[in-house]
């Protein structure tokens, strides 16, 4: 497929070196001359400009070294950069930009996170705002059904990039490829919740798995998710949205059932027994869901909303509760 035409104005850089940046990383490079990517150390680097693809993840995605300006400088990268792409998990997020002391008050900030920052213990779109001055005319959202290893196989897949008016058309032009469909939001704070509250939920599908609920169970459970998630977004910030469009119900049921899914997977072995510290520990990547839970709680419970889905998996993930005896009280509350 011919690349569409760059603009010197449209510069695009990634920040981070995980499977999901890999896989934007591929995505902007179906449409941008040169991607600028900056990664965690001079082993990474070293090794995607000896070896063409990550050595880490998504090993299978080849890259053309000249279509990567890489780096391990965030200054260097924002800089150079006009859209900057935070794709790092969260709990790296406050470290990876305390870094940052150039000028960065022109650029538009795509956060890839879905995830909760702990040290600001918020979103990352009031993060970016009240510690960096960055407003939500220079933020956007990227959201939706769309885990990293498929995205490395181009199989069809649906962005949905929340932001202003006046970045639409640039950024759906910049993602958009004949394997990756984008729809635009105007959602920012709906779209990056639901991404988070997502993540919280999978892993009570994969709790359920492990504790041998079948298919029918995990149905129901989705079913309520969904209900529950829309209570949530509508305590924080009420506008009108679907949430059976696929930035929150899509994600919500590809988080839910697909065996790429790491908050799953974390779930799956604490319903077999593991305990939540080795279950984490047994896993090579971060499963945002679980640092989520403790904030997405205290928040829900501020604000008096009714979550009992979230409520079970906070008591078995931070107060020790059993998973078993949890899932059996949940099982009268859903309908």
């Amino acid at each position: 497929m011919a690349k569409k035409e760059e603009t010197p104005e449209q510069v695009v850089g990634v920040v981070g070196s995980g499977s999901f940046a890999t896989a934007i990383v591929k995505m902007l490079t179906e449409n941008c001359k040169v991607v600028h990517w900056c990664v965690r150390n001079e082993f990474v680097k070293g090794a995607i400009e000896l070896r063409h693809h990550n050595p880490n993840y998504l090993t299978a995605v080849r890259f053309d070294i000249k279509s990567l300006k890489l780096t391990t400088d965030i200054n260097e990268l924002v800089s150079a950069c006009d859209i900057v792409v935070l794709a790092t998990p969260s709990i790296y997020l406050a470290d990876t930009l305390d870094k940052m002391t150039c000028d960065y008050s022109d650029k538009i900030f795509v956060s890839a996170i879905k995830g909760i920052v702990p040290k600001v213990n918020d979103v990352v779109a009031h993060y970016l705002r009240d510690e960096f001055k960055i407003g939500f005319r220079n933020q956007a959202v990227i959201a939706g059904p769309c885990h990293a290893e498929e995205v490395a196989m181009e199989r069809l897949s649906y962005l949905t990039i929340a932001t202003v008016e006046d970045h639409k058309k640039m950024l759906h032009n910049k993602f958009a490829s004949h394997f990756i469909k984008v729809n635009c939001s105007c959602d920012i704070l709906g779209n990056e919740y639901s991404a988070i509250l997502k993540n919280i939920y999978a892993i009570g599908a994969g709790i359920a798995s492990g504790l041998g609920y079948g298919d029918n169970f995990t149905a129901v459970f989705v079913s309520n998710a969904i209900r529950e998630m829309e209570v949530f977004l509508e305590g924080i910030h009420e506008m009108p949205r679907d949430v059976n469009e696929s930035a929150y119900l899509g994600d919500l049921l590809v988080t839910a059932y697909s065996l790429f899914s790491r908050n799953r997977s974390l779930g799956n072995l604490i319903g077999k027994g593991y305990t939540v510290k080795s279950a984490i520990q047994s896993m090579n990547m971060i499963a945002e869901g679980y640092y989520a839970a403790d904030s997405i709680y205290k928040t829900a419970k501020e604000k008096k909303m009714k979550t009992p889905i979230i409520d079970t998996i906070y008591a078995i993930l931070y107060e020790g509760k059993n998973a078993e005896k949890q899932f059996r009280k949940l099982t009268t509350k859903l309908n």
